[in-house]
């Protein structure tokens, strides 16, 4: 297998809905300290059509920011990057087409995130930059098209949401005209109630010790009460509306005169207060303390953990077992066949320590669909890994997981394979799917592995076993399960020999 050596400089990188944010950090004896920091508005909310294409001019100034980050990143290697997108690139129907042009301008992998995914990078990236206190906490973040609601503890997050309302997407459905009126207002305020109303008593039930803020909206906020004297520490309820009073006076975007506020956030500005208004009413929150970490920080040290053998998605495959109740027993027994065979194969296949991780999370998930149904239980599995929040996983990482676990058993679907957008992406899980079946196949008795290849040899047109003759003349039933797979696997297009 190829290893790569563990990376002293990492580097995270948010596609967010209004500006793009980059850190780059060095890790010193296991601490995180920050070297670099950019950001540029993108305004890529606003870059969606009715049809939620992401235009041109948006598409443009998206990869001219991200050619710029990309000279900054040159020379960092695979695995010290992590990119994600977020609430726009969830929604842009032609996501795809453009994550393809950015990792090549990039020249790294990017992600596109869940709501939730965010809301838990996000708390993250605050209970690392907060004093961590005993006590617990609302963190609440205003991005451009989603707000993230989470209450925690130190740096475990027990309740996350992710609305969606935005400061881009609110002021653009509401003062789109840049003029801030009293009715429109009211409109955009009752429909932000509107989105917290489902969450709204829970989260007050729950309770909490302090309310956090971070990002944009949010930061500028807390600048501008503090130079208007409205507050001298965060924000607070009555400092809020003061500064609903004055944006209500001015009427129009372009006489804002608020101190502390920048003329690109002053477009966007309205919609972001509204949401905060909402957010404090409905919360019954008195005061918000204000914190510089956020999603760009969360993945900084979510890599860090990664690197570190503490990674949260290896949490979410254990959860996921004991909630559908896997027989663990059997699901370790194929995880370690099914790593003994990769390590035959993963040279000449190109695959790394990454594509290890994937196979074994399949190893432990493939009979997950079992706690639905038995018929078709591969179809049922596929379907909670393709649709479920799963702390640690971007979109991609659950469509190839989900595609493996569809694929471990009877016909081989490549149809399947076919919808994963990336070419070289599809190669490989393709690949971890035969790796799969035959570790599968090995253990079809669930009890101790009788049947072993010796080695595998790889060639261009498929693999060829190495499996002693009278093993296999002691096993017939495993002889023609391997008889059976030689014909499934036809239409990958590699030949099994054995």
């Amino acid at each position: 297998m190829l290893k790569r050596k563990p990376p002293d400089t990492v580097a995270a990188i948010d596609l967010g809905s209004n500006s793009f944010h980059m850190i780059v950090a060095q890790i010193k004896d296991g601490h995180v300290h920050v070297l670099d920091k950019l950001k540029e508005t993108i305004r890529m909310a606003d870059g969606l059509d009715k049809h939620n294409i992401i235009t041109e001019d948006a598409r443009a100034r998206a990869l001219d920011c991200l050619s710029r980050f990309g000279q900054r990143l040159r020379g960092m290697p695979r695995g010290s990057v992590r990119v994600v997108g977020t609430n726009t690139l969830r929604r842009a129907r032609n996501a795809s087409a453009f994550i393809y042009e950015a990792q090549e301008v990039l020249g790294h992998p990017i992600d596109i995130i869940s709501g939730r995914e965010e809301a838990r990078l996000i708390y993250l990236g605050v209970s690392h930059t907060w004093a961590d206190v005993d006590v617990r906490r609302l963190v609440v973040d205003i991005g451009g098209g989603s707000t993230e609601l989470i209450i925690g503890e130190h740096f475990e997050p027990t309740h996350m949401e992710s609305l969606h309302m935005g400061c881009v997407s609110m002021t653009r459905s509401y003062f789109a005209d840049g003029i801030i009126t009293e009715n429109a207002w009211q409109d955009a305020y009752t429909a932000a109630r509107l989105e917290l109303r489902p969450i709204a008593k829970l989260y007050r039930d729950v309770g909490w010790g302090a309310a956090v803020g971070a990002s944009g909206t949010i930061l500028t906020v807390a600048r501008i009460v503090n130079m208007m004297g409205w507050s001298d520490a965060g924000i607070t309820a009555e400092s809020l509306q003061k500064l609903r009073k004055a944006m209500l006076r001015a009427g129009a975007v372009k006489k804002l005169e608020l101190q502390g506020l920048s003329k690109d956030r002053a477009e966007i500005m309205a919609g972001g207060v509204v949401v905060l208004e909402a957010v404090f009413e409905r919360l019954r929150i008195e005061r918000m303390s204000i914190s510089d970490g956020a999603v760009r920080e969360g993945l900084i040290y979510d890599l860090v953990g990664r690197i570190r053998h503490e990674d949260v998605r290896r949490r979410t495959i254990d959860a996921l077992m004991q909630r559908y109740h896997v027989d663990a027993a059997h699901a370790t027994r194929v995880e370690a066949t099914a790593l003994r065979l990769f390590d035959m194969v993963a040279n000449d296949w190109g695959l790394d320590e990454d594509h290890a991780d994937l196979l074994s999370w399949a190893t432990r998930l493939h009979e997950v669909g079992l706690a639905i149904a038995h018929s078709q239980y591969h179809k049922h599995g596929a379907y909670l890994l393709r649709n479920a929040d799963l702390p640690g996983f971007s979109r991609q990482e659950q469509r190839m997981l989900a595609t493996l676990v569809r694929a471990h058993r009877r016909k081989f679907p490549i149809e399947e394979f076919e919808q994963l957008p990336d070419t070289i992406q599809r190669e490989h899980v393709i690949r971890l799917a035969v790796v799969l079946r035959l570790a599968i196949l090995l253990n079809r008795g669930r009890q101790q592995e009788h049947v072993r290849i010796n080695s595998i040899e790889v060639s261009d047109t498929g693999l060829k076993l190495d499996i002693d003759a009278d093993v296999l003349e002691s096993h017939p039933l495993t002889h023609a399960d391997l008889e059976n797979e030689r014909n499934y696997l036809k239409v990958s297009k590699i030949k099994l020999k054995f």
